[in-house]
């Protein structure tokens, strides 16, 4: 799906919402709202307001690494991407160029057996491209443990479009939970962000639940819109369980970000019952694959060519996601990690049935 709709550049959000003003939080941000042919605008602090007892978010517990490494490459330098980890102990790995500004930009991967060396005089070997045909991703053998690497000279990948380096803190989630191996996102899953642990109270009074997933998602390049590769998941049986008593009893199923979407909808069996799942995934939801368990979706704002279009259009329809995107040009919303949330909600009429006390 590519949407007729130019982003500006000023759209795009500089820095983290608890930056632009005194007394911001990560919470004051914008949240648009499409429900069917209908679109609106909140603030996503009203976001409990928008949801009733009985639903259920499915949240990304994945927390962030500091996934880029400066480093050599022959005699150039260069920034080395860690995106996910292979099964055979390899990584993968966009090699990048400096821009000069503290961002980097796109630089030919590869060679196959070129070394890249790493701080402590660690050395990186390029084998073979991740996918054929792919220049961007490569698989590489490293000389030393990556986390550990990471967690002594990374820094969170940062892009052209922000304004400055910002703390591995303003990249995590509420719901980012650290992992016994080191494992994590080499990108933030962004969706996430505005939460707090006081609207997340303040969710929970309203009844609503939280199913927690992990899914550690890898590099996405913002100069190559291509479809996700295979990532990491695990949906817990306590959540495969709540997942499916909402449904049973008419809760709206709402993924929190394309990640948990990815996540939930691998674990799901036949008739969309979800089921304890983990492994690699390789799942695409597009249009044509439809989705089985999630009613709603709460995203950032993507830009017009991304792939991640595909999966809106496959919960809500092409024409709900392209109006919502027009009136976000137009009312000044903003892009990336840093900016305003987009909840996609099913079309609601007024003989729909399981609507508890609480709907508005």
């Amino acid at each position: 799906m590519t949407l007729a709709v130019r982003v500006p550049d000023e759209l795009s959000a500089r820095v983290p919402a608890e930056q632009r003003g005194e007394g911001l939080g990560r919470d004051a941000v914008r949240l648009l709202v499409s429900r069917g042919s209908e679109v609106s605008h909140h603030a996503f602090t009203e976001l409990p307001a928008l949801l009733r007892a009985g639903d259920v978010l499915i949240v990304n517990t994945s927390q962030t690494l500091p996934a880029a490494v400066d480093a050599v490459a022959g005699h150039a330098r260069v920034v080395v991407h860690f995106s996910t980890r292979g099964d055979d102990g390899r990584w993968a790995v966009e090699v990048r160029e400096p821009d000069g500004r503290g961002t980097t930009r796109p630089r030919a991967g590869g060679p196959a057996d070129s070394v890249v060396r790493l701080p402590g005089d660690v050395r990186l070997v390029v084998e073979e491209p991740l996918a054929p045909g792919s220049g961007r991703l490569w698989w590489a053998r490293v000389s030393a443990d990556v986390p550990s690497l990471l967690r002594r000279h990374g820094r969170p990948i940062r892009y052209s479009y922000t304004e400055r380096d910002q703390p591995l803190s303003a990249h995590q989630t509420v719901f980012a939970l650290p992992s016994a191996d080191g494992a994590g996102s080499a990108e933030m899953p962004s969706a996430a962000r505005p939460f707090t642990a006081d609207l997340v109270a303040r969710l929970v009074s309203r009844g609503v639940q939280f199913a927690p997933v992990t899914l550690h998602t890898g590099v996405a390049s913002p100069e190559a819109h291509e479809p996700p590769y295979p990532e990491l998941f695990e949906v817990p049986g306590t959540s495969a369980r709540l997942i499916n008593a909402a449904r049973a009893g008419g809760g709206r199923v709402i993924a929190v970000g394309t990640t948990a979407v990815r996540a939930v909808e691998s674990a799901a069996g036949p008739g969309g019952v979800v089921r304890a799942a983990g492994g690699r995934t390789e799942l695409l939801v597009t249009p044509e694959r439809g989705v089985g368990v999630v009613d709603g979706l709460l995203t950032g704002l993507h830009e017009p060519q991304a792939s991640h279009l595909l999966m809106l259009e496959a919960i809500a329809g092409r024409a709900a996601v392209g109006r919502g995107y027009t009136e976000a040009v137009r009312r000044l919303y903003l892009w990336h990690e840093f900016g305003d949330v987009h909840l996609l909600l099913p079309e609601e009429f007024a003989h729909t049935e399981n609507c508890s006390g609480n709907c508005w």
